[in-house]
């Protein structure tokens, strides 16, 4: 394999987010966590295994990002990245099954997030609106509203300072209250922490395809005046509040996920019929990425193997995939897996109790469109798709014997029962000798694989390996990074198997056919990898379908209803179009036009108090302001007056001239004022910072512009005019020359830009440069304006 430098970036963001204190490589961490998790082996047996285990992570066979960051640490963080937790339709307590209420329900989750780890939840036990309350003689507000103080309990958890872990909101397709639960996250600002998914069933999709009626239920009794419009009560107990059409329910549902990107579908059905434990659970939710559909208190342990790691001779004739040595590793990867469940904190009881009676586990891998590409193949080819088909099976094949070696040293997880076990949808398809050796000794794990997004862990350990299952989304892109002194840092970022290829054959060799990217696909190119990998994958696979904005709607239907039929357990696609967010075509402006990206405006002089005015005119500055709002282009004028403290200048007042028309004038006045009294109480810095964060109803506003590594522009959007002027306001004093702004950096010489470097897109507001253009990239955020990654799920 040819030997690469570390990109800066992937330095960058190990250092950030998984080196602990006193460790400087990635191999210094792969000793602090293979032996924390070989300190679950029994004392003679350790140094051996934190050998193993060492070398295994230097192989390629890592952790999730939780395990990568605290494993070995002395903190109370949790190892285990996402739980599904439940939620039963009382106010506090527990149900007669031990379910926990609506609040009890959020403390839990709280607790769960302030640990680190996102939270799903099925809300479909929640009373329908309107429906009776017989307790307090008052009636449901219903499960959407709930999920509004979910959703603001999250946000308190991460203002508190904690690592806040996503959420995943499901609920059942034959809830009255569906359709309000659809159409939630078009109200703007609504759900921001929960992704949300409908729980589809076979007995729907079918009446879709016949164009049948479709109940509404639920077990809660109607109020009087729904039993008056026609609600009533089954032979089987449950109250049908109304009946729809399947098509229509089905068409409205799908007209959300065409507009939206959201709610996304699993195949709850699916699911559960092939569920290694169909006969102790029924499972109504996945973690929030949903590569992990999971009981009440279940988690998810995940860790990927890197594809790109056992590659052979890339990018040459007798290029070949090592699958001896990609077996060896899934085989200790699992024993690896089953000791995290052993050394992890549990934010909850019930979640570790859960864990120890199942002991799942989810070894996955990463880095399969780079793959191919190294080995010559198309991703969209059949022998492409042939080999990603291999490569599941041979870890299915090579994860399942290591856990039947590891019951027979440590035994079966305690709800193991041959008979039934062995019966499951999945089981049956194991190879008979597979199937033999775990009747004979038992299996350690009930489930064994999961293939996630691995986002940063991508990053840090893969050099830029293509994401989880995916095929690489670009070649090159450029991120801006912010840094620990309020600047900037801009990357130019390139897929591993890209620079894999250049290195060898030099910066102007054409990129072979092999090279296709995730946007050359088409929809039924994604969906076709996902078909045959699902089979050998005992929970499921998070992937985001990306379809171009003019993808036809009748062919984008029939896309989820070619994965139900093919087995999938969900499906997640993702266009980019004008409602999500604007489309960014803007020409660049002249050098001289454009403001300087400002950061605050710390200095010591900036905060002293003045205590009056000084006597006479002042130094000021008249400052033009054009920006473009949803209504066009809009200006003013700022004035910004400077005077003299301990021999440095530094600004003290603010004015907007009179005579400028607009509904804006008198905040804008007020404002000023307000600016003038923060600089002489020594308070401008965080004055101008709060004015950034306001946000309103009317849209984005463009102004100023962000120079990227490749020597291009991006503008800058920002949630407010109110954020806008405080932005301006700060360009103007950096101009002045007072407290200039942390220079924005770039941590590698920019080569020149390629022809096919990401596509701008239109999507969700990027917290980085504020342009409307975060879309689902690998199951991820990712803003295709300047590259910046978010949370998966």
């Amino acid at each position: 394999m040819t030997s690469l430098n570390t990109q800066p970036i992937s330095q960058d963001v190990l250092a950030e987010k998984y080196l602990a204190a006193g460790e400087h490589t990635a191999e210094d961490l792969f000793r602090r966590v293979s032996q924390a998790l070989a300190d679950q082996e029994k004392p003679e047996l350790r140094a051996e295994w934190a050998e193993k285990f060492f070398k295994n992570m230097q192989a390629g066979a890592i952790g999730a990002g939780r395990i990568m960051a605290a494993a070995g640490l002395d903190t109370k963080a949790t190892l285990i990245n996402c739980f599904v937790q439940p939620v039963a339709d009382a106010t506090n307590g527990f149900d007669e099954n031990g379910n926990p209420g609506i609040y009890t329900a959020l403390s839990q989750a709280a607790e769960t997030m302030r640990r680190g780890g996102g939270v799903g939840y099925d809300f479909s036990n929640l009373r329908p609106k309107g429906a009776r309350v017989k307790g307090t003689n008052s009636y449901a507000s219903g499960p959407c509203s709930f999920i509004d103080v979910f959703d603001a309990s999250c946000t308190t958890v991460e203002s508190a300072g904690a690592r806040r872990g996503a959420q995943m909101g499901v609920m059942r397709i034959d809830h009255p209250d569906v359709l309000d639960f659809i159409t939630a996250k078009r109200q703007k600002g609504r759900w921001n922490n929960f992704n949300v998914s409908v729980g589809v069933t076979s007995d729907f999709m079918q009446a879709v395809e016949n164009d049948a009626p479709w109940e509404l239920v639920h077990v809660a009794t109607p109020s009087d005046i729904q039993i008056d419009a026609g609600a009533y009560q089954r032979d089987d107990g449950k109250w049908v509040y109304r009946t729809a059409q399947a098509r229509e329910l089905w068409d409205s549902i799908m007209k959300s996920a065409y507009d939206f990107a959201e709610p996304g579908i699993l195949f709850i059905d699916n699911i559960n019929n092939d569920n290694n434990l169909y006969y102790a659970e029924t499972i109504a939710a996945t973690n929030p990425c949903g590569e992990q559909p999971l009981p009440p208190y279940g988690c998810c342990d995940l860790g990927p193997i890197i594809l790109t790691k056992f590659v052979r001779d890339a990018f040459t004739p007798e290029a070949r995939f090592d699958v001896d040595a990609f077996r060896a590793a899934v085989a200790i990867q699992v024993r690896m897996l089953d000791n995290v469940l052993d050394a992890t904190v549990w934010p909850l009881p019930e979640q570790h109790k859960e864990s120890q009676q199942k002991r799942r586990i989810g070894v996955g891998f990463t880095g399969l469109g780079d793959a191919l590409i190294m080995l010559g193949l198309k991703y969209n080819s059949d022998a492409g798709v042939q080999q990603g088909e291999e490569i599941a099976r041979q870890m299915r094949d090579a994860a399942y014997l290591a856990s039947v070696e590891l019951a027979k040293e440590k035994g079966a997880f305690p709800l193991f029962d041959a008979d039934k076990y062995l019966a499951s949808g999945f089981t049956q398809r194991l190879p008979e000798a597979i199937r033999a050796e775990i009747r004979a000794h038992g299996i350690r794990n009930s489930h064994l694989l999961s293939i996630a997004p691995t986002g940063t862990v991508s990053l840090a350990f893969a050099d830029n390996a293509s994401n989880g299952i995916e095929p690489p989304f670009s070649w090159t892109y450029n991120r801006k990074k912010r840094t620990a002194d309020g600047g900037n840092s801009h990357y130019t970022v390139e897929d591993h198997a890209y620079r894999v290829f250049k290195a060898m054959h030099g910066a102007d060799a054409p990129l072979p056919e092999a090279f296709v990217s995730a946007l050359e696909m088409t929809a039924a190119e994604h969906v076709a990898m996902m078909r045959v990998v699902q089979p050998y994958i005992d929970t499921a696979i998070s992937k985001t379908v990306n379809i171009p904005a003019d993808y036809p709607f009748e062919d984008f239907k029939n896309l989820y209803m070619e994965s139900w039929k093919a087995g999938l357990k969900g499906c997640a696609t993702y266009r980019p179009n004008d409602t999500l967010g604007a489309v960014l075509s803007v020409e660049p402006p002249k050098p001289a036009e454009a403001p300087k990206p400002v950061a605050s405006t710390h200095s010591s002089n900036i905060a002293a108090v003045v205590e009056r005015r000084p006597e006479g005119p002042l130094n000021a500055v008249v400052d033009k302001i054009e920006y473009f709002t949803h209504d066009g282009a809009r200006r003013l004028y700022l004035v910004v007056s400077f005077m003299l403290v301990d021999g440095v200048e530094r600004p003290i007042e603010f004015f907007m001239p009179v005579g400028q028309t607009g509904e804006s004038q008198q905040w804008i006045t007020a404002t000023m004022r307000s600016l003038s009294l923060a600089a002489r109480g020594g308070f401008l810095d965080k004055a101008l910072d709060d004015l950034r964060k306001v946000a309103w109803d009317r849209g984005p506003i463009r102004y100023g512009w962000m120079d990227k590594a490749d020597g291009s522009r991006v503008p800058l959007w920002h949630d407010s005019e109110v954020a806008l002027l405080a932005y301006a306001v700060q360009a103007i004093i950096a101009n002045r020359g007072e407290a200039q702004p942390a220079p924005s950096t770039s941590a590698a010489p920019a080569p020149a830009p390629v022809a096919d470097a990401t596509q701008t897109m239109s999507g969700k507001k990027c917290p980085d440069c504020g342009a409307h253009a975060v879309i689902k990239k690998d199951g991820c955020s990712f803003c295709t304006a300047c590259g910046y990654i978010g949370a998966c799920g």
